[in-house]
């Protein structure tokens, strides 16, 4: 999921201080938060929950509290225990926030500021951003985003075990239990974000939505009391196409959200560095070719 523009149409980032407060020098900093659009249809199903489920999230948990995160002590065992008990014996669309309420107490996290980074619609290049720039983090650094991440799971009514055949698509009810654990971890991870950077795909109609986890769980737990600046950067495949940025399309409804909640932001519909990077997936693109031979010319001007 590459995003950007041709690097020759570089636009430099608009700056827009609240009405209360002035414009200063900028607090970059990183948030992501992304999950599908809600679709209150009928209930599709896929595959079942995700085979050996239980050894990949305590061993994930021992990974995290060893080698990721090695200050950190946490009871594995029994954070697999609270999870265990929320999903179990619950119909597939009848798992609410308030089933995790136990595990989430016993995996508390506080992060610094300044290093929140939030995505919609990015993934892959949010994450190739944030190793490249590792003081930065995303959800899936948490404790929590790093457990789940890209599991699937579901309980059933009449067993004492998970569904290993066949769960519904996570985004067909408010009350699934994939769903409803990312809701809350989202929630959770917006509330502590002081600062940030959001990467939005701007090739595709609706780049904000407010459908989405981020329009509708995160946007609406920021604090603005904390956030310094949300600088915004859209991003496009380097093939196109471009259809929306800074000045059009739903980024301009992001932009009037912030500023009605009193945000401070920043907008930026090219940046070299988010270019580069999806450059290197594919250094055929025209527009790549076109950003190679301008750093080739900017070394030359350099060493003469």
């Amino acid at each position: 999921m590459s995003f950007f523009k041709n690097y020759s149409l570089i636009k430099g980032s608009t700056i827009m201080p609240s009405v209360k407060l002035a414009c200063s020098a900028i607090n970059i900093t990183t948030i992501w938060i992304i999950v599908p659009q809600l679709c209150l249809c009928t209930v599709q199903a896929t595959f079942g929950t995700t085979p050996n489920i239980k050894h990949i999230v305590i061993g994930r948990c021992f990974t995290y509290t060893t080698l990721v995160q090695p200050g950190l002590r946490y009871d594995c065992e029994e954070i697999w225990r609270q999870f265990e008990m929320a999903v179990v014996q619950q119909a597939s669309c009848n798992v609410t926030e308030e089933h995790y309420f136990e595990m989430f107490n016993m995996m508390p996290q506080v992060w610094p500021c300044d290093r929140f980074l939030f995505w919609s619609k990015t993934k892959m290049l949010v994450h190739s951003y944030a190793a490249v720039f590792r003081h930065f983090w995303t959800l899936e650094d948490t404790l929590v985003g790093y457990l789940f991440n890209d599991l699937i799971w579901c309980g059933q009514e009449e067993d004492s075990d998970f569904d290993f055949n066949s769960c519904p698509v996570w985004s067909t009810c408010r009350t699934h239990p994939v769903y409803s654990l990312w809701k809350r971890g989202s929630q959770n991870f917006a509330e502590m974000a002081c600062g940030n950077i959001m990467l939005l795909n701007g090739s595709i109609v609706n780049a904000f939505n407010r459908k989405s986890m981020f329009g509708s769980v995160e946007l609406d737990s920021l604090n603005p009391q904390r956030v310094n600046y949300v600088n915004i950067k859209v991003v496009t495949n380097p093939e196109g196409p471009h259809i929306e940025s800074c000045s059009q399309g739903s980024i301009m409804e992001l932009i009037q959200i912030l500023w009605s909640r009193g945000f401070r932001w920043t907008c930026t519909d090219s940046d070299p560095t988010l270019v580069i990077l999806q450059c290197i997936q594919d250094l055929n693109q025209p527009s790549c070719q076109m950003l190679a031979n301008s750093l080739l010319q900017q070394k030359d001007q350099t060493s003469t």
